[in-house]
């Protein structure tokens, strides 16, 4: 198998492949573009990302959250109130999401109907 010194996310044993699988989900990005207005509570990212169960949101802001995307702070109020708030490497990451998700929103009606 090759090595990673380079950084090359061909290679079977880069460590980049997981961020790209990480940042090539699409609850991940649409996550992390749901953050980019500023901090959000989990119901105001469900309510933004329809569609998406609890326990899968629950799992993908966890994911983000151990790559260093998005941060969580839990607020000691009854009830107990948490936010997420992207991190400086989250907003990095959100430009070229943010350029994706623009070029499909953009480009849909190009894609045959069946895709």
């Amino acid at each position: 198998m090759t090595e990673c010194g380079a950084r090359d996310v061909y290679a079977a044993n880069c460590p980049c492949r997981s961020v790209l699988d990480l940042l090539a989900d699409k609850w991940s990005a649409l996550a992390l573009g749901a953050l980019e207005d500023g901090p959000r509570r989990f119901g105001a990212i469900k309510n933004r990302l329809q569609g998406i169960s609890p326990k899968v949101l629950t799992a993908v802001l966890r994911r983000l959250e151990d790559h260093g995307l998005v941060t969580r702070t839990v607020f000691p109020a009854v009830p107990l109130h948490v936010e997420y708030e992207l991190t400086p490497l989250g907003v990095d990451a959100c430009r070229p999401l943010n350029a994706l998700r623009t070029w499909v929103e953009a480009n849909i009606d190009r894609f045959p109907a069946s895709a």
